[in-house]
């Protein structure tokens, strides 16, 4: 997990599961969101982002294990591409216990300008920040 450089843990919950006894397809997406902001906290926490905005314009995931109530997982994230006007984070959970892989994502999110609804470039501000974390760890 050295390639990434943040990680969110998330236990399930009972309201998590489905009828089959494990976590939801839909849900994974629930947790992908809450490590993502997590990591725009962290990330930002007393630097400037330049006013950065932005929305979900792509979600791939790909299923490779099936987690259950109670279990403890780690979402690990990172910006791995810096675009003009958009860049990915990519993700995988992992299950504590037992370190198995249960889902890898990459989500594409384009920096927007809400009131004038269209893409914008991303805020230098923002992207030195990104750059400075991340360092090596992208690619």
């Amino acid at each position: 997990m050295s390639e990434f450089r943040f990680s969110k843990r998330i236990e399930v919950r009972f309201r998590d599961c489905d009828p089959m006894g494990h976590v939801n397809n839909a849900v994974y997406l629930t947790y992908l969101e809450v490590a993502r902001f997590a990591y725009w906290r962290h990330v930002f926490a007393g630097h400037d982002a330049g006013g950065l905005q932005f929305i979900l314009a792509r979600m791939e995931c790909d299923f490779r294990a099936q987690a259950a109530m109670g279990e403890e997982l780690d979402v690990h994230v990172r910006v791995s591409r810096l675009g003009r006007s958009s860049f990915d984070f990519d993700a995988e959970i992992v299950r504590v216990a037992d370190d198995v892989r249960i889902l890898e994502s990459r989500a594409v999110m384009v920096v927007y300008d809400y009131a004038a609804q269209t893409p914008v470039p991303i805020p230098e501000a923002a992207r030195r920040r990104i750059e400075e974390f991340e360092g090596d760890g992208r690619g």
